[in-house]
This record gives structure tokens, sequence and C-alpha cells, in this order.
């Protein structure tokens, strides 16, 4: 058969994707958004927490902070999410049930803090060192200084980067169908793998990847403007005075009406 043929009708078989458009809709995507979202928010509060003790000059804060960073991230994600979703089921049932839910946000919020960790620190660290000396002149503590002063400064810097690490939350949020989700808790990529495994077709893994590829791409470009402003700033807007001698319409102007 045709190799092309073949690749059309594997993929784009138009029937197949609509038959699993509306689950995908109505479970698939919010199940994403809840993974990916809920995993950032943890993730970041940890992250900060990584950061302050990767910078401290206490040894018992900052290597284990080192060593938490090495290790989630030279870890494979799917292992990771394997060791916690498995490893703490026990834990987890007694907890809240068979609800692998939990587990999966844990293990992509640890994964995540390792990255996010490193991204703050390098924000943090990137702020003059004047900043952290005139705080302190002020009077203000060095916890009141890096809270007010030195750590917004630093977040603000590196927005860029925490956007790409919430895009690769939303490709990671996949994985986490190794633990075994009911029906319900699926997310794009498993349902579009059961529909693939009940139709013998992988157009509904395709119709997936659309919808992980709508909700990467204009967070890139958000990522994008957000850098542009970081970098650039705000254009300064024009004082009056020089946009009625550069306009001749406007009264006034030089080269406006004349006898």
């Amino acid at each position: 058969m045709d190799p092309l043929r073949t690749l059309w009708e594997t993929f784009f078989d138009w029937d197949s994707m609509r038959e699993a458009l509306p689950e995908m809709l109505t479970v698939g995507l919010p199940n994403t958004l809840i993974l990916a979202v809920s995993a950032a928010l943890l993730g970041s509060v940890l992250g900060m927490l990584l950061a302050v003790a990767g910078i401290s000059r206490t040894r018992w804060l900052r290597w284990p902070a080192r060593v938490y960073t090495d290790v989630f991230r030279g870890l494979p994600a799917a292992a990771t999410i394997l060791l916690i979703g498995v490893g703490l089921a026990p834990l987890g049932m007694q907890v809240w049930g068979p609800n692998p839910y939990p587990l999966g946000i844990l293990a992509l919020s640890l994964i995540a803090a390792a990255y996010i960790g490193e991204i703050f620190r390098s924000g943090i660290q990137s702020v003059e060192a004047t900043q952290l000396e005139g705080a302190r002149a002020l009077g203000f503590s060095w916890a009141e200084a890096m809270r007010v002063v030195i750590i917004p400064q630093g977040v603000r810097r590196v927005l860029p980067a925490w956007v790409n690490q919430l895009i690769a939350l939303i490709k990671d949020s996949s994985l986490v169908y190794f633990l075994g989700l009911v029906a319900s808790q699926r997310e794009l990529f498993r349902i579009g793998q059961d529909y693939a495994a009940t139709t013998g077709n992988e157009s509904a893994l395709l119709l997936a990847g659309l919808f992980y590829l709508a909700l990467t791409v204009p967070l890139t470009h958000v990522v994008n403007a957000i850098d542009a402003r970081l970098r650039h700033g705000r254009p300064a807007a024009r004082p009056t005075d020089e946009i009625d001698d550069a306009d001749p319409a406007l009264p006034g102007a030089a080269g406006g009406s004349g006898r």
C-alpha cells in the first residue's frame, strides 16, 4: 500500500477524531489543566523554598537543597511518577482512597520544584547586591529585604523561564496515566490512547497532540511577549508638545496653516 495513504488513513481519520472530541473537551482537557496548574502552583511554592535554601549561608539548608535538585532533575519523569505513585499508594489509600490524582500531582510538583527552584535561584542571584545593601541601610532585616525587595525583582526577571516550565508540566501530565486512571480521571493522552486501542486507528492520539499544541503554542508567545517587555520595557510616551510640533494638522504646529 502507498505509504502516504497508510499514513493518512492511520492518523487523519476525521470520523475517529469526531468520536473522541467530546470526551477530550469535557474530560481530558479539564483533567490535564488540573494536573498541570496544580503541580505548577505547588511546585512554585516548593521551588521558592529550595531557592532560598540554595542561597543560604547555612550549610544544613544549602546542601539538602542541592542534593534534592540534582536527584529530581536527574531522574526521568516517568520514574519519579512511578516511585511516588506506586511507592506511596498504600499511604494514599488511607488518606484519600483509590484516587491516583493527588499522588500524580505530588510527583509532578516534586519534579517541577527542582527546576523552578533553580529558575528562582538564578533570578534572585541576578539582582544587584546594592539592592540588598540599600534595603538593609533603610532598616530592613535580611529576611524583610529578601521578601520585599530582592525576591519580587528576581521572580519578575525569570517569569519567561517559569512559563516555559508550565509548558513542560502540561506535556508531562500525560505520564500520570502510568498510575491507572478511571474513566472520569483520564487526561488528553490517555483518552487518545484508549480510542486508538478501541478503534485500531491512531487519529485520536493526533487529536490529543493538537490539544497540547493549542495549550502550549499560545503560552510560548506569552513567554516571548513577557521576555520582550522585560528586556526593552514599555515604550515611553512622547511628550504632548513634541506630538503637537510633529503633527501639522494640529493648531500651532510647524508647517500648519498659514497665510
